[in-house]
């Protein structure tokens, strides 16, 4: 979709051919024949413009729900943008410091932009070196209602000062794909570092990967999970740092966040290990990637099962959304034809495989185990103080 394309497609006529091919789409018509009625209509370039946005809106109501039907995006923006209630987790940080002028500098379609503005009714200042994801960004803003400007720059060339609070969030893809290495993002992680330490507050959006070492000194690295699943992990600098470590949880229920300060072992210190209790207790991503599985045993007076594994112990279960419980029913036979005798015996048929820290593909353990019972169950294939230990268990909602 080239800026044209996209500009006609805001005009009152490219509306009505844009919720056509919605519409169309919604109703499974065949995408042969609804490009040819649409062409009685426009021209074959905002025609395929037209089918492209409604495609892509289709796709994203899987991240940004009923809200996407009224959003635009790019094939690329769609993807690497930030989960809505992700991004608006961070924007009621931003809010919490009183942000009143805002600045994305990789701006994308906008995501961040429109939670920020939501949140604290700041103004928001947007840029991307792609005319067209800046026109997206622009759009999205104004469908919304909302204040805020964007315009075609490099981000690391606009001055900050002005800016109660700035946001960066690197490009780590490029046409061979996904790129590791920090210094290989765009902009450079050096950039990344000048602008965490600078005098404007700043935020960066990084990769939940990145290593505990590369987090420059006084900047909080708070990882961030939704519903269960890890997503990423924001940088905070200057006075926007409250904690060194920070694990935060989204779901239903609200969200729960751990820090350092809830960890009583420290950096390096010996984490304490013990045998199996009443209950088996199983952090979130986040907290594993935070470094803080042992703030959620001392949540629960419990221990880890064994030194190099993020699962703890207790005789209570752990509280959600942190993580997930499960009452530990009885150890079974670790050796796999001894196991499968004792799951026989007990009749099981269906059976959910969690492992870590053992050489187990439970796909492949599963079928190999040939159980065909009434009964379904949950196995944990770990290893308890170095050895490896099976374990049926109850999962606590």
């Amino acid at each position: 979709m080239d800026l044209d394309a996209f500009a006609w497609l805001l005009t009152d006529e490219g509306q009505r051919l844009l919720a056509d091919a919605g519409a169309g789409l919604d109703r499974g018509e065949a995408e042969l024949a609804l490009q040819a009625r649409l062409r009685r209509r426009a021209e074959g370039g905002r025609v395929a413009a037209a089918m492209g946005q409604a495609t892509l809106r289709r796709r994203a109501r899987a991240k940004f729900g009923a809200a996407a039907d009224g959003l635009y995006f790019t094939p690329d923006g769609l993807e690497q943008s930030t989960r809505p209630a992700v991004a608006a987790h961070r924007a009621r940080r931003l809010a919490a410091y009183d942000v009143r002028t805002f600045a994305d500098l990789t701006c994308g379609i906008g995501g961040d932009l429109m939670a920020v503005a939501t949140a604290t009714g700041a103004a928001c200042v947007g840029v991307d070196l792609d005319p067209v994801t800046a026109a997206v960004a622009r759009a999205n803003l104004d469908a919304l209602g909302l204040p805020g400007a964007v315009d075609v720059q490099d981000g690391t060339a606009l001055a900050t000062a002005p800016f109660d609070a700035v946001l960066v969030d690197p490009a780590r893809r490029s046409g061979a794909g996904r790129r590791f290495r920090a210094d290989d993002w765009t902009p450079p992680w050096e950039f990344v570092e000048r602008l965490l330490a600078g005098d404007t507050p700043a935020v960066a959006k990084v990769a939940p990967g990145i290593p505990h070492d590369l987090v420059p000194a006084g900047v909080e690295a708070e990882w961030v999970s939704d519903h269960g699943h890890l997503k990423e992990a924001a940088l905070w600098g200057g006075a926007l740092a409250t904690a060194r470590r920070r694990a935060t949880v989204l779901a239903d229920q609200g969200l729960a966040t751990l820090t350092d300060e809830d960890d009583p072992v420290p950096p390096g210190g010996t984490a304490p290990v013990g045998p199996v209790g009443s209950y088996l207790v199983e952090p979130d991503d986040a907290v594993v990637r935070a470094g803080l599985v042992t703030a959620v045993a001392a949540q629960v007076g419990g221990h880890l099962v064994d030194e190099h594994l993020a699962y703890v112990t207790a005789d209570r279960p752990a509280a959600r959304p942190l993580a997930r419980s499960y009452e530990v029913v009885e150890e079974l036979p670790y050796r796999e034809k001894q196991l499968r005798a004792a799951l026989r015996f007990r009749r099981v048929g269906t059976l959910t495989i969690k492992k870590r820290g053992v050489d187990v593909v439970p796909e492949q353990l599963r079928a190999r185990l040939d159980l065909r019972g009434d009964v379904t169950a949950t196995l944990v294939m770990t290893r308890v103080a170095g050895a490896g230990t099976a374990l049926l268990v109850r999962p606590v909602d």
